[in-house]
């Protein structure tokens, strides 16, 4: 007999014809008040889940107590409680690599987009206001050269990297757990504090995973420390930055300008006050959002999944830990 599996995201139907093949599989394009009940009836028995952003912890894993693996459709992980997982026996997976080049476009676009304060210009032409010529009071700021503070030198922050060094001639400054080596040695990357990054960098862009320890990773102490013509760019998780502390940063001028596509509620309020910023520039958290690179994240969770359920390692496990109790 197949195992049974859940696909609760909407994907291309290769990727489910590919998880047919192995799989028995329950699909729900996208998870609502109409189709939970269907979802949580049909977890009961199920030993894969398949899609992203679903919070899975203790009460979640109560409803599944057949589940044997759960593959994420995503990089990052902070909506999977690691710990319990393990516990329970059960493999965790993510997608990382295949988004790494699209997010880092999408991050380097959004610090180009805010520096030269594009969407603002971009909606002055629409909207007939462009009379005469631009005056220094819509003046935006270079981005070639000056000096690019990078938090989280994981694979995309590298990525990003590589943009800035190639592209733009930036010098790179960088915060991480650990020394990245092979960042220093090829994009002259230099490692050091958080408070460095703050004080030096010209433009910073936040790139860490959301664990316990960068909740609020950013906030007024921080954004005291940045240059009154600091840029700063979230790619992370909204939660890693302390959003109050934002707004006030940028109403006194601390900071220049801001650029985010991930908010600590998401999707973000209408009425949130740095929607009514002009200086800062806003996307709805679509990093990695290009038909390609969530076909190839699709794909590398189907390939994890069906490899879990086959007594194999996955691709790509975050619990390694789990493989003593598995096989």
């Amino acid at each position: 007999m197949k195992p049974k599996v859940i696909v609760y995201k909407k994907v291309d139907s290769t990727v489910i014809e590919y998880v047919r093949e192995t799989c028995e599989v329950i699909y729900f394009e996208k998870l609502d008040s109409q189709s939970l009940p269907s979802f949580y009836k049909e977890l009961k028995d199920a030993e894969g889940i398949l899609g992203s952003g679903l919070k899975v912890d203790e009460k979640f894993l109560e409803l599944a107590p057949q589940l044997k693996i759960v593959s994420n459709i995503s990089v990052g992980y902070d909506n999977l409680d690691i710990p319990e997982i393990t516990k329970r026996k059960i493999m965790a997976t993510n997608t990382p690599e295949v988004l790494n080049d699209s997010v880092a476009d999408t991050i380097f676009g959004l610090l180009l987009a805010t520096a030269r304060r594009m969407p603002e210009l971009n909606q002055m032409v629409k909207s007939g206001k462009w009379t005469s010529q631009v005056g220094e009071n819509l003046y935006g700021v270079d981005v070639h050269h000056k000096t690019l503070g990078i938090i989280g030198m994981g694979g995309i922050g590298s990525a990003i990297a590589k943009r800035a060094h190639y592209g733009f001639d930036m010098p790179i400054l960088y915060h991480n757990r650990s020394r990245n080596l092979e960042a220093e040695q090829i994009y002259q990357a230099t490692y050091c504090s958080l408070e460095e990054i703050c004080q030096h960098a010209d433009f910073i862009c936040l790139m860490t995973p959301l664990t316990p320890k960068t909740v609020k990773l950013i906030g007024e102490k921080e954004f005291k420390l940045m240059k009154k013509s600091a840029i700063f760019v979230n790619g992370s998780r909204g939660a890693t930055v302390d959003e109050d502390a934002l707004v006030q940063a940028l109403q006194n001028g601390d900071i220049l300008a801001a650029g985010l596509d991930v908010f600590a509620q998401e999707p973000v309020s209408p009425d949130h006050p740095l929607l009514s910023m002009d200086n800062v520039v806003t996307l709805p958290h679509i990093g990695s959002a290009t038909y390609e690179t969530r076909l190839k994240m699709a794909k590398v969770a189907a390939e994890n999944l069906v490899l879990g359920l086959q007594g194999k390692q996955p691709l790509s496990l975050i619990n390694q830990d789990v493989l003593t109790e598995v096989h």
